[in-house]
This record gives C-alpha cells, structure tokens and sequence, in this order.
C-alpha cells in the first residue's frame, strides 16, 4: 500500500529551526591522562603478536595497564573489534553508550566503554595514524561506532545468502576456538564493533548509513591503552577497504597485525584500573 506524503503544516520551517541539545554533554567525563599512557608506551617491550589473517578473525589478550596496537599490514583493510573484559564476558564493549558519549567515529584520547552495570572505560585510544582525516565532504570519518558488524542473517534477509566468513561469523569462531566452546554458546557474546579503520557516515537525504574506500593504507595503525583485563577478538573484514562491498570473497582483502606491548614495572606509578561505574540501583527501587 502506498503512502501518501503528508502536506507540511504552516509552521514547519519554524518547528525544523529548533536547535539541538547534546543528549550527552561529555565536559565532566574522566579524562585519561595521555600524557602518562604515551610516556609509558615509549619504553613499553613487546610481549606478543598475533597475525589475523583475511576474510578470518583471531583472539588476544591484553593485561590491565599495558598496550595493543593494531596495524595494517599488507594493503589497505579494515577490521571489526569486539572487546571484552577478560575474566567476564558479561562485561563487554557498549558501543551504543561510547556512540552517545564520544560521537559516531573515536579517536585518539577517546575510549571504549563496557556494558551496564559496569559501564566504565575498557581502553583509552592513546594514537591514531589517520587522526588526520576528520570529517570528509560526505560526512564520512575513520573508526565508527555506528555499524553492527557485517553478519550472515542481514545477508540471508536481504539477498538470500549463506556466507561464512562475515565478521560476525569470523568473530564467533574466534571466540569458540579461544575459549574451547561451542559456537552456539560463543555467538551471544559477540557484541557490535569498533569499526577499526572504516570510513563510514550517514546519508543526508535518506539518512543510511554509508561506507566508502577506506583511506588506510599499510603501516596505518591504531593505538590502545587496556584500562581493565582485556579479551579482544579481530576479524579482517571480507569487504577489505569497504570501498564497494562488505561480504565478498572477491574484493581484496589482506591480514591485519595485532601487537601487545608491556610497560617497565614504574612506568604507570600511581596509575589504578577504573572500578565499576557506582550507580548503586537499590535505591531506584
């Protein structure tokens, strides 16, 4: 059934004029202290690496108070992360919340935040090789937090596919084979992503969301601080640089590098992990 458009009412430019309100103004969020992430990651040794190889994803782990960087490796790929917190995986990234409280791309001294009740920073983004690209012409900017993760039931939904190697597949094999359980019982743990090097946006006219070719290229890393014990699961996207499609096993796709890095044993003196987030909901009650 068609639907006929509605006729604007006479004062529809004055309601359109209204200005917005920040549903989330972030001027009293905990701001990380940079300065003492950078100075520790400059003497910070290498503990580890992990290759992810294309149209797959792989696990890592990073301790409370070290580093992980994740670079491009090969050719210009992007990446879909999935963050949880090590020894519970009920405590996972909130990419809702950190859309609401950063915006819809991140970058350096921005963080990942986790899940209710414990909604607290996860990891602190310490430096971004593509900070320089902002925000383009189209509305497009690099590492969202906009995109679910391309998935199977979207693909079988709309064209009647049955691919494998999406991220949300890849994503879930990973964490299956990381933690010896099945996929039934690791698919409910896999959460919406970061967008690691995407470059992505909002249509004006209609509103959609867009992807466009990344403008990663080999060498182009992204940098984090571990504010709690980390479980991560990368999956190199089967889409590569996203500039015509996300499911394909056709489009280029190369690995992406997974870094782990130790600070010397002073280096973050005086530093504490955050604690939950202290909203105490008896008294909502």
């Amino acid at each position: 059934m068609a639907h006929s458009s509605p006729q604007a009412p006479a004062d529809a430019a004055a309601r359109r004029a209204v200005k917005p309100v920040i549903c989330y103004p972030n001027e009293t969020l905990p701001v990380p202290d940079l300065a003492l992430y950078q100075a520790a990651r400059g003497a910070a040794v290498k503990t580890g690496e992990v290759l992810v190889p294309a149209r797959d994803a792989a696990c890592f782990e990073v301790p409370a108070g070290h580093f992980f960087r994740i670079t491009s490796v090969e050719g210009p790929q992007v990446g879909d992360l999935n963050l949880w917190n090590r020894d519970d995986l009920s405590e996972r990234f909130y990419s809702g919340k950190t859309r609401a409280l950063h915006g819809t791309h991140i970058t350096t001294g921005e963080r990942m935040w986790t899940s209710f009740p414990a909604m607290r920073p996860m990891a602190t983004i310490i430096e971004d090789s593509l900070g320089w690209y902002g925000m383009d012409e189209f509305g497009g900017s690099v590492h969202d937090v906009i995109g679910t993760r391309c998935d199977p039931y979207t693909g079988n939904l709309l064209a009647g596919s049955q691919y494998h190697h999406c991220c949300h597949s890849n994503l879930t094999r990973a964490l299956a084979d990381h933690m010896g359980i099945s996929l039934a019982e690791a698919e409910p743990h896999v959460h919406d992503v970061l967008n690691v090097f995407m470059c992505t946006g909002f249509t004006r006219d209609t509103g959609q969301y867009f992807m466009k070719q990344s403008p990663v290229h080999p060498g182009d890393f992204l940098e984090f601080f571990a504010e709690i014990p980390l479980l991560g699961a990368l999956s190199a996207c089967p889409g590569g640089d996203c500039g015509s499609e996300h499911s394909s096993d056709t489009a280029a796709c190369y690995p992406l590098l997974v870094e782990v890095f130790a600070p010397e044993e002073e280096a973050l003196k005086g530093w504490q992990s955050p604690g939950l987030n202290g909203y105490d909901q008896s008294h909502g009650r």
